[in-house]
């Protein structure tokens, strides 16, 4: 029987999604599974173009019925559902990372779009998705990276109420392509915030220069250079200030995706490596007689689940998001920075069983072990999503407010909020609901309640030995705090998921006895920075906990991995 916690081509079913929705999904991997391993293993490995890949998309309408909001909506069933995005992410982790890219850099470069009051450039765009075509967001740049403060993208006014742009971007995927592409510059006339300009480009225009791929790789990610291309007045999307949010508020939609689709690639090479580990004889036994190998794929078993679970509940604080409840500017940098990490641990644990067979051509898990180390980096680097996870630890921790539960959003609607999100501050006026009855509903398992006590000791940290004006000042101190920050939220979401899907509690206390390891290895580390005081110190040691162990549920939750060997194969 299938694990049910787990994509499974073979019994994939989405029957929580309306029936256009479900078509779409089951279509997008009926085409995969048709083209078969060898032919996706091979396009990996010969860096080829996705235009059979995007034609199928076109053909489908997949990308305009998923990527058009309703206020823009031309056709049934457009609408931005970041339940049905979440899923699509993980199919397309799942065969290989390329096809996402193409598909979130769309997203991306939509963004502004969708934000803009501009009502020509809004149905332009609704235009080129019915058409198949992608969008890419020209951000950053070479020498400055993602600093959007300071663009060398130039504007100079023509004197006809438009301007001509000069300027490069680097790192720019879909630039080859793109029939919109959103680039961020600013004024030459200007000073300061009034200056920024957020603007709509044709990558076919002749004043648009593709100079190159900067990767490796079937991901176009550009490098262009605009020389005096003409903006006119309809290709404005912002101005001034409104620009700057722009920029932020599309990386805060575009940024969760880069969990759900880690998932994808972490289930496809979960089931390589059990089938292998398990099919394998050494010694005489079958690896996975191993008391050490065991522990690695149960781990990483649970790891996974954990990422679901966190990330399941996550969409639904984004879709239920409104000027008075911005809990998602917490959930969404964990999702881009713990769902991703996890997604790294999950992959290594596995390796470290199946070995030289990860790096076999034949196999989807070497593309996953390149292909995973990408998605802590985008987006902002995991150090950045840590300094900004820190904003919001206090009032998380300490000062909870009420709020109406939030359910399980999987119904037909439109995010409409996530184009409307205001201006890009505030951090710290964002409030949240009390994390403890989470924990409190399972009190009863072992290793809930063994996690909750190191959660308690953070409070007390916060409270009492808090960072001091130095040590706020030492990004290394604070991420070490930030890692401590970060588990707690994570556990509160799982449990929470966990509660809504009645999830099974042998695999919930197993995976609570990984997190009571992660917090005490966090614990120590901070223990051992430089600018921790005496009673950091103390408190770090006196944090670390052994987790409840129990055999019997151990061996209950490996007959789970166990099954997992030879559940699902893709056709040659």
């Amino acid at each position: 029987m299938a694990d049910a916690l787990l994509f499974n081509p073979h019994t994939y079913d989405p029957a929580h999604f309306d029936p256009e929705t479900r078509r779409l999904l089951r279509a997008t991997v009926d085409w995969f599974e048709g083209r078969g391993k060898r032919r996706l293993i091979e396009d990996y490995r010969s860096r080829a173009w996705l235009a059979d890949f995007l034609a199928f998309a076109a053909k489908e309408n997949l990308f305009s019925t998923f990527l058009t909001p309703a206020s823009a909506a031309t056709g049934d069933d457009q609408r931005w559902d970041t339940a049905r995005i979440a899923a699509l992410n993980e199919i397309f982790g799942f065969y290989g990372l390329d096809y996402w890219y193409a598909w979130q850099v769309t997203i991306l470069g939509l963004g502004p779009v969708w934000q803009s009051d501009n009502a020509a450039a809004r149905a332009r765009a609704a235009e080129l998705l019915a058409q198949g075509e992608v969008f890419a967001f020209g951000l950053s740049e070479k020498t400055r990276g993602a600093d959007i403060y300071s663009t060398d993208m130039l504007l100079e006014p023509d004197g006809n109420g438009g301007f001509r742009a000069t300027g490069s971007k680097y790192y720019i995927g879909n630039g080859n392509a793109a029939g919109l592409v959103s680039v961020f510059g600013r004024r030459t006339d200007m000073e300061g915030p009034d200056a920024y300009v957020f603007f709509a480009a044709d990558s076919r225009h002749p004043d648009y220069h593709l100079v190159k791929n900067v990767v490796d790789s079937s991901k176009y990610v550009s490098e262009f250079r605009l020389e005096g291309y003409p903006v006119s007045a309809e290709d404005v999307l912002h101005t001034g200030r409104a620009a700057f949010d722009a920029a932020l508020n599309t990386v805060n939609v575009g940024k969760f995706n880069l969990c759900t689709a880690s998932i994808g690639i972490c289930e496809h090479a979960m089931y390589e490596a059990v089938t292998h580990a398990h099919n394998r004889v050494l010694y005489g036994r079958p690896v996975t007689a191993f008391p050490h190998v065991r522990r690695e794929l149960a781990d990483a078993y649970v790891r996974l689940v954990g990422m679901k679970l966190f990330s399941d509940r996550a969409v639904d604080y984004f879709r239920s998001a409104g000027p008075e409840d911005r809990r998602y500017l917490l959930f969404n940098p964990m999702t881009k920075m713990k769902v991703t990490t996890e997604g790294e641990k999950v992959i290594d644990l596995m390796w470290d069983v199946i070995a030289a067979k990860g790096f076999e051509k034949d196999n989807y898990f070497a593309q996953a072990a390149v292909e995973i180390r990408g998605l802590p980096k985008l987006e902002g680097t995991v150090h950045v999503n840590l300094a900004l996870i820190l904003k919001f630890m206090r009032n998380h921790l300490l000062e909870p407010v009420d709020y109406p539960a939030v359910p399980t959003r999987l119904d037909a609607a439109d995010d409409d909020f996530l184009f409307r999100q205001g201006p890009a501050r505030g951090l710290g006026s964002v409030r949240f609901h009390d994390w403890r009855p989470a924990f409190d509903a399972y009190a009863g398992v072992p290793n809930v309640a063994r996690f909750r006590e190191q959660a308690d000791a953070l409070c007390t940290f916060v409270a009492t030995t808090a960072p001091d004006e130095a040590q706020s000042r030492d990004l290394d101190f604070l991420l070490s705090v930030g890692q401590l920050f970060a588990l707690v939220v994570h556990g509160q979401l799982i449990l929470e998921q966990a509660s809504l899907t009645d999830l099974d509690r042998d695999v919930l206390d197993e995976l609570f006895s990984v997190l009571v390891r992660d917090f005490s290895g966090h614990a120590v580390e901070l223990h051992g920075k430089d600018s921790a005081t005496g009673e950091q110190q103390a408190w770090a040691l006196a944090a670390v906990r052994r987790p409840v162990v129990d055999e019997a549920r151990a061996a209950r939750v490996w007959a789970r991995v166990e099954a997992l060997s030879g559940a699902y194969e893709m056709a040659p």
